[in-house]
């Protein structure tokens, strides 16, 4: 399974185009409030050899660092995205980060926009909530509309409450990206309508200004998931479209 530096890339993404990658967490383990069923960065277990945070100034000198080369290089960059191995505000200095990123963003590519993506577990937290309001792109997950649902598909840590988050991500005021994933597994079909239905609740509830679909695209933790096609996935989403919601959708 994945495991990246501290930054790395950049790389081309489906959702964001050229992106450099920024990982707030350890180089060589994973830590997550999450295990979700497909992610790229294998089960949580499996991740756990290393527990080394990288510091604000850790992730400051190897971004400066990796934004001089590519610029001497010509690279593009269309994002610079917070992704990596679990979930990026789990690390203490995330606010501090954010702001020293939107710094050197502005020095050396000051076209490309910053990109979070994120579980929305912490949301809840006014300095978290306020320095993803600072970035382009919070990029905020929910996969499923109930607590029982996501338990079968994002393994969460205990104390998740779908209702709380939604009431976290309130917050935004509309003005973030809701990112979902599309899968079929032998206990979870997001094509059900107990979960699409309550789902398409929570987009009209929210209403954030874009949604991103996507599914399966590389190799997961779990066996025999099964993803879904563009086709299958815009023809499940024709309520929402008809609603004039701005959906990306990704095979």
């Amino acid at each position: 399974m994945l495991r990246e530096e501290t930054v790395f890339g950049p790389i081309k993404s489906r959702r964001l185009g050229n992106s450099l990658g920024i990982n707030l967490l350890p180089v060589n383990g994973k830590i997550c409030n999450f295990d979700c069923i497909y992610c790229e960065c294998g089960w949580n277990k499996d991740g756990r050899d290393d527990v080394v945070l990288p510091s604000a100034a850790k992730v400051y000198h190897d971004l400066e660092s990796m934004l001089q080369k590519i610029r001497n290089d010509g690279v593009s960059v269309d994002s610079i995205t917070f992704s990596g191995d679990g979930e990026p505000t789990l690390n203490p200095e995330f606010p501090k980060i954010i702001d020293d990123t939107i710094y050197l963003r502005d020095t050396y590519y000051p076209n490309a926009k910053i990109s979070v993506l994120s579980n929305a577990t912490k949301v809840h937290r006014p300095e978290i909530l306020a320095a993803l309001k600072k970035v382009d792109n919070p990029i905020m997950k929910i996969d499923a509309p109930t607590n029982e649902l996501v338990q079968k598909i994002n393994n969460p840590a205990a104390g998740y409450d779908v209702a709380a988050v939604v009431k976290a991500l309130q917050g935004f005021n509309g003005n973030f990206i809701l990112q979902t994933m599309f899968l079929r597994s032998q206990n979870f079909d997001s094509s059900s309508p107990e979960v699409l239905n309550g789902w398409m609740d929570i987009v009209r509830q929210l209403r954030p200004r874009e949604i991103m679909v996507y599914t399966i695209d590389r190799p997961t933790p779990a066996e025999n998931l099964q993803k879904f096609t563009v086709e299958e996935m815009r023809s499940l989403l024709t309520p929402l479209f008809n609603e004039g919601f701005q959906i990306q959708i990704k095979g």
